[in-house]
């Protein structure tokens, strides 16, 4: 049996993770996500390196668009397989692809506009890289799996699903296969971390012949998490003082969810003024709503908190912002307020428009409570440029900056050690990816030195061959 492994994207950096396996003919992809990073978008608009049409079935290991976002494209482009994933992280996506598609359509429709404004040609082509007529086809092609229950895809390969402990929803995946020979893969997805509030922790796998692992934080170690909601209070009381407004760019699924849970518990502390909070994402809002349907996947903590009758996503200075207009209303609110908007890298969204109200106000803080990948406008952020370019224009960056890295859904170096302490006996080999930098290469080093471990890390587009054992 001829088996081999094709890394199509999170080789080296962080976004449009894809993994293509191919096994005896039988093609399944592991992710189809979006690359954000500004000087790799390009290679969204590639040709797909295999022929979508070939590919049999696509695993997700999790909803976050840089897992799941190119699949409107590759339906486009003829895909008419399976996509395999958790219940939770099935309706998530749906979510995610249909807010990804309408932004895709008005930011090609607002650039196209601009560029001719401003008579200059764009990189990028100016119209969507997919619509939602385009992602609402995906969802016919949706199918939900249980955690720890084998499915069959070929006539002699399986897959089963682990908790990975990372968002609502995802998972770690395992693909076993025999003919002459067998062998298991083990893709881990984002992992997880240990002791986080809402979800049950990572699971621990113990056998496998090839790992792929990420490597997001496989350079550094995580602040200690009991220490979020003071740095939080902090940052959210001393901005009061000033009289400016918390603006977070938070992702729509379980950055959001985990904010609210931390700031519901601090109002009943009263240990911050109980300020207007507006959560102004429609897709966090249906993606909570998501939460409150999927109590299966919580943890003992959480499950004991709902027994009690308290789901601690809502509290009463909560609003909901659905609408546009109710949107543009918030930066007309004169008192300090807490704004929760997407995207998480800014990237797009409603949070641009609030980081145009506020960037500039020596008041206000911009608080990121998630990982900023390279080229994007919250990287630029967080790195301390001077000015940055919103819709065009520029804008000087004035507002206290604060990042929080206990909220990371990301496993830190200890973490991933110990995700990978769980395998028994040595895989034939380990590769690397979801990194940025020199993080792959340096966290597949750690790796060979603590475990002697065979740690490799992948070029974009390389192909491997996987042998079998008896």
């Amino acid at each position: 049996m001829a088996a081999h492994l094709q890394f199509l994207g999170a080789a080296q950096n962080v976004t449009g993770s894809r993994h293509l396996l191919t096994i005896d003919g039988t093609k399944i992809l592991i992710d189809c996500g979006l690359y954000q990073e500004r000087d790799l978008r390009s290679r969204n608009w590639e040709p797909f390196a295999v022929e979508a049409k070939g590919i049999d079935a696509v695993l997700l290991t999790h909803a976050h668009l840089d897992h799941c976002g190119f699949l409107p494209r590759l339906v486009r482009e003829g895909f008419k397989g399976r996509i395999l994933c958790t219940s939770p992280t099935h309706e998530i996506a749906k979510i995610m692809l249909l807010d990804a598609a309408r932004i895709q359509e008005e930011d090609a429709h607002f650039k196209k506009r601009r560029h001719k404004r401003e008579g200059r040609k764009a990189r990028h082509p100016e119209v969507a890289l997919y619509n939602r007529k385009d992602a609402k086809r995906t969802f016919s092609l949706f199918e939900s799996v249980k955690y720890d229950e084998p499915v069959l895809i070929g006539r002699s390969i399986t897959t089963t699903f682990y908790d990975a402990g990372h968002v609502l929803g995802s998972a770690m995946i395992k693909v076993s296969f025999s003919s002459q020979g067998k062998s298991t893969i083990i893709f881990s997805g984002d992992v997880g971390r240990w002791k986080k509030p809402i979800l049950r922790d990572p699971t621990l796998l113990d056998q496998a012949d090839y790992v792929i692992v990420e490597s997001t934080y496989g350079d550094r170690f995580h602040e200690d998490s009991s220490g979020i909601k003071m740095k939080l209070c902090e940052a959210i009381n001393s901005t009061v003082e000033r009289g400016g407004n918390i603006v977070i760019p938070s992702f729509a699924l379980e950055r959001t969810q985990e904010l609210l849970y931390y700031l519901s518990e601090l109002l009943q502390e009263d240990r911050i003024p109980h300020l207007l909070t507006f959560v102004d994402s429609p897709m966090a809002i249906r993606v909570t709503e998501v939460f409150k349907r999927s109590q299966d996947c919580f943890d003992e903590e959480m499950l004991s908190l709902v027994r009690s009758g308290r789901l601690p996503f809502y509290f009463s200075t909560l609003r909901l912002t659905r609408s546009s207009a109710e949107s543009k209303a918030i930066n007309h609110i004169r008192a300090s307020c807490i704004i929760i908007a997407g995207s998480g890298m800014c990237t797009g969204g409603r949070i641009k428009h609030h980081l145009i109200s506020n960037i500039s106000r020596r008041e206000s803080t911009i608080l990121f409570v998630g990982y900023q990948a390279y080229g994007t406008l919250g990287r630029e952020i967080l790195e301390g440029k001077k000015a940055v370019r919103i819709y065009g224009r520029m804008y000087p960056v004035k507002a206290n900056v604060v990042q929080l890295n206990g909220f990371s859904a990301h496993a830190d170096q200890n973490e991933l050690l110990r995700w990978l302490s769980g395998f028994r006996s040595p895989p034939r080999e380990v590769f690397v990816v979801h990194g940025e930098g020199r993080v792959p290469s340096l966290f597949a080093k750690v790796v060979e030195q603590k475990y002697g471990w065979k740690a490799t890390v992948p070029e974009y587009l390389t192909k491997v061959a996987l042998s079998t054992r008896a």
